[in-house]
């Protein structure tokens, strides 16, 4: 069989198995104020923090949901579970998923990063995947890969840990990242390979030993190292392979993958999503059941002191958040002054 639809196949066995699995803050007291945020869980380090200062500030309860974006976007569309603000990991989900299918009216992209090739001491290659003669001390000063780097991942016994690509924007951006790969390189069926190498991680799994190498966000990278740093490691990947750089959008998007649609009345039964620099995204739901707590939830996430509990965790913030020329009329008018409009918001 060939070997993407392997993974994605085995992929689709999980989807059912997986979705569901995020967990929630306890339920707010009856009757009081609140706001549902529904979030990525690469911005779980950020929002926590964010949290507790607008609930210290307003006195509104925050009822925090983290998932993979997709499995989020579906459990707030074709699951019905009530949401105020949806935060992906990947802006794109909103203008692909949300917006056709009538739950989003806008876009703001807020946060912005990078994918690293993550490992362990005791990975495969461990002492040649990154160049050499470049010391590792993060955040100062990360290596990058070593010339070789996808050769050495294709490697008999390499495996490549990753989560589902049709919940999470981190495991789609791996197949993405192993297609601008083959690009680069010009290795002959090089994607197949390394998709051939690649496997759904699950709970429990310990990188360097149930899987060697994985791609994630730099931020949570270096968040693993700090609790970690005897033995966690991660290199920088090319900034045409690595998604860091919004001058390459163009290229980047000439690479893209298919997943299930949200499966709600006017969502289409599949969706493309092309490769873009790595964004965060978020948007307040259209009929959200607490809309002005909601605004005032990301006047906070958007203030001095949010944008400082976001450098200090990641994501990067944008300063301000951007929102195209398209969407900006859509936003509530108390968010207006707060973001940039532009062109192309990625």
């Amino acid at each position: 069989m060939h070997a993407r639809q392997e993974i994605l196949g085995s992929a689709a066995v999980l989807l059912s198995a997986v979705s569901g699995s995020a967990a929630a803050q306890s339920a707010c007291p009856p009757g009081a104020p609140q706001v549902i945020v529904y979030h990525a869980g690469s911005l779980t380090a950020a929002f926590s923090q964010v949290e507790k200062l607008f609930t210290a500030q307003t006195g509104v309860c925050v009822v925090d949901v983290a998932a993979g974006s997709v499995d989020a976007a579906r459990r707030v569309t074709a699951g019905k579970e009530p949401c105020d603000i949806y935060a992906s990991a990947d802006a794109e989900d909103i203008d692909a998923l949300l917006k056709p299918a009538g739950y989003a009216d806008y876009s703001i992209t807020f946060a912005q990063g990078a994918m690293v090739l993550a490992y362990n001491t005791a990975s495969k290659n461990a002492s040649t995947i990154a160049a050499p003669n470049v010391a590792f001390n993060p955040p100062a000063q990360v290596p990058p890969v070593a010339s070789d780097w996808y050769s050495q991942l294709t490697q008999s016994g390499v495996l490549i840990g990753g989560s589902n690509p049709f919940l999470d924007p981190s495991g789609y951006r791996s197949d993405l990242i192993f297609q601008l790969a083959e690009r680069r390189y010009q290795v002959p069926n090089l994607y197949n390979t390394l998709v051939g190498h690649y496997t759904l991680t699950r709970t429990g799994d310990v990188l360097g030993k149930n899987f060697d190498y994985q791609f994630t966000y730099e931020h949570s990278a270096y968040a693993a190292y700090l609790a970690n740093p005897q033995s966690y490691r991660y290199a920088s990947l090319p900034p045409e392979i690595g998604l860091s750089d919004s001058n390459l959008n163009r290229r980047y998007r000439q690479v893209s993958i298919e997943i299930p649609g949200l499966h709600t009345e006017h969502s289409q039964a599949s969706v493309r999503l092309p490769a873009t620099r790595v964004v965060w995204g978020l948007t307040i739901l259209k009929g959200a059941p607490n809309e002005a707590n909601a605004v005032k939830f990301l006047q906070t996430l958007f203030s001095d002191e949010g944008r400082k509990i976001q450098q200090s965790t990641g994501p990067t913030p944008i300063v301000p958040p951007v929102v195209s020329y398209a969407d900006l009329r859509d936003l509530q008018p108390a968010l207006r002054g707060l973001v940039r409009p532009v062109r192309d918001e990625r």
